[in-house]
């Protein structure tokens, strides 16, 4: 037997005895890469790397990385519980080249590790291999029979990252569990079925080729090899067990569920619920500690619909209240050594996750309501098929689960219309997929500079440098030279003072200039792989690539920005200790204007709150902290509390920016040199932004004077036109409220006079028709509300019979009718009575029986609709 935590472990020890660099796992929320929702595969956070894109410091990794599998091109969410090894979150053990080892190596590592180091029996062992492949064929020989090497066809054992780019085949090696695992296919075996008795451990995918647009393949100059073993599979066969749900990873929440229920847990349909809820629970807690919050569209509504999934499969086993956040703990417990920031932000997980569910709660029972109502219509019509539009509507609307409107269905003596509720689903499915970028579109400019090397950026400590010019691109075109006639120019330098757009910090802009030439950059971007580009136009003279040049940036502009940023680090911090330490930064925006930070948190923020967050802030500005900015590892960098953003993904060697023991930031960002030179600071606006998010706007320095200059001068005419005081302001405004109400309650009194004496003289017209009593009149007053209330009065001085009004206003007339109910009950109906009326006067209109209101666009018929009620009332 081997623990979950001790075959991470070994898996990651042994490849870094090969010469493999740990590397933590990356978020589960993508880094520029439109095409994923989550992360799914270990080889995701070095996808750049693989395209060229970008260089790491080691050519070998190990990791152990997160993965979700729950929406987009990879969806296992349907399948879990249902198999043995399908999950929404799992771990996936992988070990990568970058162009250094090839197959060779990487077969013999596999080996080595499954047979010496896990004692995996070499017997059991199977392989799989591209059947094209003849150099891995021939290099497996060396460790297993060429009758347990299985050639597979590309759908199989051929790997590729898209439609282009690297591909190339992979081996995948099996352990054969025993006959006493074998299905009733007519030839159980490896390729020929997909049954339990040939589990899939590990896949090694060699990655020799890139493919292009045409379909051909090249070999790549420097092969790579991208590796992935489940934890959770390698885990059942080391702990003796069919499912994984049986293993350490996911039994104990099992257990924690039959404790919580009294019931206990079976393999097969018994126990679908239970290995649901328990895979669901993993997916909650490692995505919401990454920053993903329940939600209505992308990544968001994936974690919604996951939460709602497993809350409805706790109704199952009798958990009809909030139950998911209970279980976050026994998550955290069990993964905590490896994922130490579950911990950190277990309070924060819990409290989401019962929101998210008295949410679901709340609409399951409107859905429930909602699909009783139509089946009991459906029944009176003799109808047995609830429609596909009404089961989408359900489910889309209110999250209400398609099986559950089956199950209800079913109970009923109902079916679902299935087939149009696919096509529904079908089609939102490819709106929403329109909607997203599909395709990892490496932009062509990053290829045709890739054979330059990395920028250096020298602006962190001065704002003009002497630099040279690399590059020119021209429109599409990359030129030697190029004169002030062509528009759009981009400009690489050998060294920039200019900061490129990141993490929130809009770029410089400044000039470039030479001995004969002036360039103006307007924007300032990088690419992943760190080149620095500046865009802007020619004003004067021509630019030549080799030209020597002074490169020095709005220096002003770069200040004001600095301030913005610096400030965001002291009001995150202020945050965190006014709200507490479950805030975290989800987003920001600083330029010369202003700060945009978007932040997790579940309520609003009182008054009092916003007072609190802005003392903190400026007596920290106050304090004249000096700006303690330095390089160091993000394992030190984190063992001092350094605060690191969600979803980021960060090197080795990281930037920490301090502001004394206040703040302390991994930022690369321009700063300060001390938080007095930010000034003071305003918040000037707090909203939400989505489930769970707020977003702060704030000013500081000179904006914050030309903010207060402004609110200045608009309180200064408010007092000129109130004729008081500034500070007589709000003594002036509550007088003229006063006043406004006195007198709006003096015309209320003569109004109310009005529509009495109006009804007294309606009263005297009233008229009996088929015995009776009909009211119908036009009054003068205008508003809709004085109809109502008049129709109401006539209404009780009659006792029994018809009352119907009308009125112009302008070019609009409106109707009001009202029924005693005592002639509701003989069939008399409000709404019908006036849509006649109103069709006289161009209109239309209904209600209820015993009132309805309408309105025409003929104020010239008004009395000939009137006219016209005895003779309705009298076809009745």
């Amino acid at each position: 037997m081997m623990t979950s935590h001790e075959i991470r472990e070994k898996f990651l020890s042994y490849f870094e005895s090969k010469g493999h660099t740990r590397v933590d796992s990356s978020s589960l929320i993508p880094q520029n890469d439109p095409t994923l929702l989550f992360t799914n595969a270990g080889m995701n956070q070095f996808k750049d790397v693989f395209l060229g894109l970008k260089s790491l410091p080691y050519s070998r990794a190990v990791t152990c990385q997160k993965c979700v599998r729950a929406g987009g091109k990879h969806n296992d969410l349907e399948s879990v519980g249902k198999t043995a090894r399908h999950h929404t979150f799992f771990e996936m053990l992988g070990n990568f080249s970058f162009g250094d080892y090839f197959k060779k190596e990487a077969i013999e590592y596999a080996w080595e590790f499954l047979t010496d180091v896990l004692k995996l029996p070499k017997e059991q062992l199977w392989v799989s291999v591209f059947e094209e492949d003849e150099e891995a064929f021939e290099l497996w020989q060396a460790y297993i029979p060429a009758d347990r090497i299985v050639r597979l066809g590309e759908k199989d054992n051929f790997w590729s990252m898209g439609d282009t780019g690297p591909c190339g085949p992979c081996s995948e090696i099996y352990i054969d569990r025993g006959e006493e695992h074998s299905c009733n296919a007519k030839e159980c075996a490896l390729g020929k079925c997909d049954c339990d008795r040939w589990r899939e451990l590990w896949n090694l995918v060699f990655m020799q080729y890139s493919r292009d647009e045409n379909g051909t393949m090249t070999p790549l100059p420097k092969p790579s090899i991208d590796t992935g073993m489940g934890l959770e599979r390698i885990a059942t066969v080391m702990q003796d067990v069919y499912s994984n749900y049986d293993t350490d990873l996911l039994r104990p929440i099992i257990t924690f569920l039959e404790s919580m229920t009294g019931k206990k847990y079976k393999g097969g349909e018994e126990g679908f619920p239970f290995r649901v809820i328990a895979d669901h629970s993993r997916a909650i807690t490692f995505l919401i500690s990454d920053g993903v919050l329940p939600g209505n569209e992308g990544r968001n509504y994936v974690l919604r619909r996951i939460i709602r999934r497993a809350a409805r499969y706790g109704k199952e086993l009798n958990l009809n209240e909030p139950f998911l956040y209970k279980i976050v703990p026994q998550v955290v417990s069990l993964m905590k050594d490896a994922y130490p920031e579950l911990e950190k932000n277990i309070t924060y997980i819990q409290k989401i996750v019962k929101s998210e569910e008295e949410r679901f709660l709340e609409t399951l029972s409107d859905g429930l309501k909602i699909l009783y109502e139509n089946i009991e219509r459906l029944s009176k019509e003799n109808k047995r098929e609830i429609p596909g539009r009404t089961a989408f509507m359900l489910y889309d609307t209110y999250g209400f689960p398609i099986d559950l409107t089956c199950d209800i269905a079913e109970e009923n003596g109902m079916s679902v219309d299935i087939k149009t509720f696919e096509q529904l689903m079908t089609k939102q499915r490819e709106k929403a997929k329109a909607a997203r970028k599909e395709m990892y579109e490496v932009d062509e400019f990053f290829k045709i500079i890739a054979h330059l090397p990395s920028s250096v950026f020298v602006g962190y400590d001065t704002f003009e440098s002497s630099s040279s010019v690399q590059f020119i691109l021209s429109g599409n075109e990359p030129v030697k030279a190029c004169n002030n006639k062509v528009k759009d120019i981009i400009l690489v330098l050998d060294k920039t003072p200019f900061y490129a757009e990141s993490g929130g910090q809009v770029g410089d802009t400044g000039i470039i200039e030479g001995k004969d030439f002036l360039f103006r950059v307007t924007e300032t971007h990088k690419t992943p792989d760190g080149k620095i580009y500046h865009i802007g136009k020619i004003e004067k003279g021509n630019i030549n690539v080799g030209d020597t040049v002074l490169a020095r940036i709005n220096v002003e502009r770069r200040q004001s920005i600095s301030r913005n940023h610096s400030a965001t680090h002291l009001l995150h911090r202020a945050l965190k200790e006014v709200l507490g330490e479950h805030v975290n930064q989800a987003g920001s925006l600083v330029d010369e204007h202003r700060l945009r930070f978007d932040f997790s948190h579940f309520s609003g923020l009182t008054p009092d709150e916003i007072l609190q967050v802005e003392m903190k802030v400026n007596n920290a500005i106050l304090k004249n902290l000096p700006a303690n900015i330095h390089w160091t590892t993000l394992h030190e960098a984190q063992e001092q509390g350094a605060v690191a953003l969600f979803g980021e993904k960060y090197q080795e060697r990281v930037r920490m920016v301090c502001f004394g023991d206040y703040s302390k930031e991994l930022c690369g960002g321009t700063h300060v040199k001390s938080s007095s030179e930010i000034g003071l600071f305003k918040i000037v606006s707090e909203n939400s932004i989505g489930s769970g998010l707020r977003r702060i706007e704030a000013v500081c320095g000179f904006n914050l004077m030309q903010y207060l200059y402004d609110n200045l001068e608009i309180l200064n005419e408010t007092a000129q036109l109130l004729k008081a005081y500034p500070n007589e302001i709000t003594q002036k405004i509550q007088e003229l409220q006063e006043k406004i109400r006195s007198q709006a309650r003096e015309i209320d009194s003569l109004k109310q006079q009005v529509i009495n004496s109006e009804v007294v003289e309606i009263l005297k017209n009233a008229k009996c028709v088929n015995n009776i009593n009909v009211i119908s009149a036009k009054t003068e007053s205008k508003d809709i509300d004085d109809l109502r209330k008049m129709c109401d009065m006539l209404k009780q001085k009659i006792k029994t019979g018809i009352v119907a009004l009308g009125s112009c206003n302008d070019d609009k007339v409106s109707f009001v009718v009202a029924v005693t109910d005592d002639l509701t009950k003989k069939g008399y109906h409000a709404g019908k009575i006036i849509k006649n009326i109103a069709q006289i006067a161009g209109g239309s209109g209904g209600g209820r029986p015993d009132f309805a209101q309408a309105g025409g666009k003929i104020p010239a018929k008004i009395d000939e609709a009137l006219s016209s009620v005895s003779e309705i009332i009298m076809n009745i």
